[in-house]
């Protein structure tokens, strides 16, 4: 059986400062249909703009992740968003009185733990994974930065980092399920290193940054009076010491907790494909900046896979249904019947062929000249195709019509003329209720998409 899509039992809420902006946040985790995936929405500013968690909307990768739409920005995502992918959440509104998610201690360790205690809910729509076929590459060689993802069954990710640093050394971390994600991950904090403290000072950042929510690696000798400014711009009282290379007595979770908080920041970046992936990650010094392009890429795949068929049509194949079966199944007939074979059809999708020849009588009018067929009948077409898979879920489908109820989104992208093969495939959207039907639907030439629209219908028993 397919995995099911989840969401969050019920609405959790986190308290905090933001990291860069030091300000108080209020960020809660809401519940959310499927198929609605993964958005923040400012609930702080005029009509609670809304985000989407995708990597089209990373506009900043500095000191974080940031997303952007329409001027509204969400900053330093990264570590809820690994968190709601890894705990398995798909679906969830995040809603956020201020332009940046609480830092909390510097990991997802807090965030990890509320989700487990909560819980999830299965949904009905089931998970749709992005499998992955072939080596993907970001890499920024003079800064031996580099990104991979390879074919695998299932998601792990492998990073290595090395900042030359005598304090670090060369670390590796592993996460080959990411079940394990809370206990292994989660609560590796962010680090960065006493020298880049004095340039982020200047440039008006970590206002809310504390030694209590980051790893600050000092590799040189600091004097007394250098730690007594560090100790006064944190707010600290006692007196601030470095033992082992870190400051302030800090003890690490894990000996390559560095390593592993870059793991976890590949996750929550990675998260922006908005779809789970099947793949080897292997990251050699990653950032956020290689982190989002790669997920960039990812989605560039997956946008012109959804402009592509999902099956192949093979004219020799035996079909699911033929003329005569559909003919059983659908009320239609000729001239108005325009499916003439199913050729795949599951509890949620189905894939159908009309074959456009001269003969068609719309093409009398439709046009002498220049014979088109009219985009209104291509669109019905498609909704035949789709009656049969909504008609396949009662047990009597010929005491049963469909009737349209809604059409949106309709793109037509090129004409469709004799001798073409129209090849439909139409989806549910979400899973049929009360006799609702709800499809994404697709028509297809030669393997170039010709029309696209959401179509929504109701089943009603045929009154005789």
């Amino acid at each position: 059986m397919a995995d099911k899509q989840k969401t969050i039992k019920e609405k959790v809420t986190f308290i905090g400062k933001g990291l860069h902006t030091g300000l108080n946040v209020t960020m809660s985790i809401c519940p959310a249909p499927e198929n609605h995936g993964i958005k923040f929405q400012r609930i702080d500013l005029p009509e609670a703009p809304i985000i989407d968690a995708l990597a089209e909307f990373v506009t900043d990768t500095s000191r974080g992740t940031t997303i952007e739409k329409g001027g509204v920005k969400v900053s330093t995502i990264e570590h809820i968003m690994a968190a709601m992918y890894c705990c398995g959440i798909d679906n969830a509104l995040v809603e956020i009185n201020a332009p940046e998610t609480p830092i909390m201690d510097g990991s997802s360790k807090e965030y990890a733990a509320k989700f487990q205690e909560v819980g999830l809910t299965e949904q009905n729509a089931p998970i749709e994974y992005f499998e992955i076929d072939q080596k993907y590459t970001f890499e920024i060689a003079e800064k031996g930065v580099k990104v991979e993802i390879l074919p695998d069954d299932k998601l792990s990710v492998n990073v290595n980092i090395d900042y030359n640093s005598k304090v670090l050394g060369n670390q590796y971390a592993v996460l080959e399920n990411i079940e394990d994600f809370a206990k292994e991950v989660s609560s590796c904090r962010t680090f960065v290193f006493l020298h880049e403290l004095e340039p982020l000072f200047k440039l008006n950042l970590i206002k809310g940054g504390d030694l209590d929510n980051a790893i600050v690696i000092v590799e040189n000798p600091v004097s007394d009076e250098e730690l007594a400014r560090i100790s006064n711009v944190f707010n600290k009282s006692n007196e601030i010491k470095v033992t082992n290379g870190f400051l302030n007595n800090l003890e690490l979770r894990f000996p390559n907790e560095c390593a592993r908080h870059k793991l976890l920041d590949i996750l929550g970046d990675l998260a922006l494909i908005g779809r789970r992936i099947k793949g080897r990650v292997i990251a050699t010094r990653p950032g956020h900046f290689a982190n989002t392009e790669m997920a960039k890429k990812v989605r560039q795949v997956l946008r012109k896979a959804a402009n592509s068929p999902t099956h192949k049509y093979d004219p020799a194949a035996e079909p699911v249904m033929d003329i005569n079966q559909i003919k059983g199944m659908l009320p239609h007939r000729p001239p108005f019947l325009l499916v003439d074979k199913i050729m795949y059809l599951d509890d949620h999708s189905v894939m159908g062929i009309k074959n456009v020849t001269m003969n068609e009588p719309f093409f009398v009018g439709h046009f002498p000249s220049h014979p088109v067929m009219p985009g209104v009948l291509i669109v019905e077409a498609m909704a035949q195709c789709g009656g049969i898979l909504a008609l396949s879920t009662v047990p009597d489908p010929e005491n049963y019509l469909t009737f349209f109820m809604k059409i949106d989104g309709v793109k037509f992208k090129r004409q469709v003329v004799p001798g073409d093969t129209l090849q439909f495939e139409l989806s549910l959207i979400e899973p049929i209720r009360r006799g609702i039907v709800h499809m994404g639907a697709k028509a297809f030439v030669g393997g170039v998409l010709a029309v696209e629209a959401e179509l929504m219908a109701q089943i009603t028993k045929e009154k005789k």
